[in-house]
């Protein structure tokens, strides 16, 4: 199956499928012929590498993720087509001058906090580009369209120029020098397709408690790292509402998942997997997580007939452009596939 060029690949994301699409694709493609007449959903998409890659193969697509930033990125890009509007809009936003905002006091260079997640220049710009949106939107000058695909296109513009080694769960000391080239935003124009497509932002749980369908992909965290707390700087330029930021890092509140702790994620692992009303059941889980595979074998072949594939890549690196980048290591991703009873 070929894989579409509206799959994102900029974002500097952590677990991102992107270079695994062909193997899941090939491996999908082992149980199901058809792929046009069946719906696909996603409860944990984060960036959504992997349902993009399905905009116009198949029939529905549903997209969910617990934080807001990834709502943002899959409101923008599932969607029937660009609209026009979008470029003059993005023209406007780009010629704007800084603002100093709570993005640049917070989380900026010369900001009064002293957190250098951005330059001061990126800081001012993010801030101006950020209320001329909720202008825009209080005036009701553009469709709620419109101002996901522009909020989005900031998000991902402001993750290139972020000045932290990966995630956001630090800064650097020092602006690197990808950090100090200027913020622009770009947006993919995005041909016409007949695919339904819904966005939902919900506990991943909840969500498949209410919906049903033919193609169920998991890619849950495996791990004890937080993706509210990884990303939380997205969250924060998506939401742009003010609070105390917490620390030197500057977080803020977050909801910690069940799914990266050790002594919750087999029972809501089970319960997920029980619940699902899907015919195809596909997981994502590398050899680092949570759960062993014995004992996801053990769970998944309670509800169906169950196989697993398996391919090494090389793990997420942190910033491939910078010399403080540690040397990647290969690790094993296996496609554990539940066909249900």
């Amino acid at each position: 199956m070929e894989i579409p060029n509206n799959v994102n690949a900029s974002l500097n994301y952590i677990g991102s499928k992107v270079r695994l699409l062909p193997f899941l694709h090939s491996v999908m493609s082992i149980y199901i012929k058809d792929f046009s007449p069946l719906s696909i959903a996603d409860p944990f998409a984060g960036s959504g590498a992997v349902v993009r890659s399905f905009r116009g193969k198949v029939n529905s697509i549903i997209a969910n993720d617990f934080e807001y930033y990834s709502y943002v990125l899959n409101r923008a890009a599932l969607i029937p087509t660009t609209p026009a509007s979008i470029w003059e809009k993005l023209s406007r936003l780009n010629e704007l001058l800084g603002r100093r905002g709570f993005i640049f006091e917070e989380y900026s260079e010369g900001g009064k906090a002293g957190r250098l997640y951005f330059s001061r220049e990126n800081g001012q710009k993010i801030d101006a580009i950020r209320q001329e949106l909720e202008l825009w939107r209080e005036e009701k000058s553009f469709s709620e369209t419109d101002y996901f695909i522009l909020l989005a296109a900031l998000l991902e513009a402001a993750d290139k120029v972020a000045n932290v080694a990966s995630v956001y769960g630090a800064f650097l000391k020092k602006i690197k020098n990808s950090a100090q080239k200027s913020l622009r935003l770009t947006a993919t124009k995005l041909s016409p397709v007949n695919t339904q497509m819904t966005v939902f932002q919900k506990d991943a749980q909840e969500l498949v408690r209410e919906i049903s369908g033919d193609i169920l992909y998991l890619d849950p965290p495996y791990n004890a790292r937080q993706y509210g707390a990884n990303y939380h700087l997205l969250n924060t330029i998506a939401s742009y509402k003010a609070f105390t930021p917490s620390g030197i890092t500057g977080l803020p509140r977050y909801q910690r998942s069940n799914w990266c702790r050790r002594q919750k994620v087999e029972a809501v692992f089970e319960e997920l997997i029980a619940t699902a009303q899907f015919s195809y059941i596909f997981l994502s889980y590398n050899n680092e997580g949570l759960l062993p595979p014995k004992k996801i074998q053990s769970i998944m072949e309670k509800y169906g007939r169950y196989t697993v594939h398996s391919q090494k890549y090389q793990r997420f690196k942190a910033d491939k452009n910078e010399a403080r980048n540690h040397k990647a290591t290969a690790t094993e991703e296996f496609l554990h596939v539940l066909v249900k009873n």
